[in-house]
């Protein structure tokens, strides 16, 4: 099996004026794009070492399976945490839970926010479930290094690449990740929550 880019569940413009279509277009078609055949390249160059039992740059090939994997990954969900029709708050039992685990919305959205907005370097700010604790959290993680507990789940992501956002705000990340969340979509996490929710900690 080889990784796919998947489509968008909207037009390139659908997200404007807070994400523009070049932009959308570019990240989506470009920099996700990339990820995934980095993603397909590293598995194969990893059967070949398996067939030939030649390990020795089993380190390298690691890492590249991480970032690539952990790309895609985390693109494929910040699209779904997306629409057109977001924005807003979150209702039912995810905003009963972020109520409990951060005082309120707004002090959750002020946290993620200046966690996006405030990652060194590269990297993105994530809403998370922890199941053993069985608590949201807020994490940086660091490129697309898992900079969240062992075993959480990412249910809301804010990509903080330059990549993400420089050729519509520029430098002005914490104006970008003001922008975005009018499109985010909430319905996506609350499914993302519940899903978390119903499967245990083994």
């Amino acid at each position: 099996m080889t990784y796919t880019l998947p489509d968008l569940d909207y037009d390139y413009s659908a997200l404007e004026p807070y994400y523009s279509a070049e932009m959308l277009r570019l990240h989506h078609d470009k920099h996700h794009a990339a990820y995934v055949a980095g993603l397909n390249a590293v598995l194969e160059q990893l059967d070949e070492a398996r067939a030939s039992d030649d390990f020795e740059a089993i380190t390298g090939l690691e890492k590249k399976l991480a970032f690539n994997l952990s790309g895609h990954v985390l693109h494929t969900i910040f699209w779904k945490n997306l629409s057109p029709d977001g924005g807003g708050k979150p209702d039912g039992e995810l905003a009963a839970a972020i109520d409990e685990f951060f005082g309120s919305f707004d002090r959750f959205q002020r946290q993620l926010s200046e966690a996006t907005a405030t990652v060194q370097g590269s990297g993105w700010g994530a809403l998370a479930w922890e199941p053993l604790g069985e608590r949201l959290y807020v994490a940086q993680i660091y490129d697309h290094q898992d900079n969240i507990g062992q075993n959480s789940g990412p249910l809301l992501v804010l990509d903080a690449w330059e990549h993400a956002y420089y050729l519509q705000y520029q430098n002005r990340r914490a104006d970008y990740v003001a922008a975005v969340w009018n499109v985010v979509n909430w319905g996506d996490v609350a499914a993302r929550f519940e899903r978390a929710r119903s499967v245990p900690l083994q």
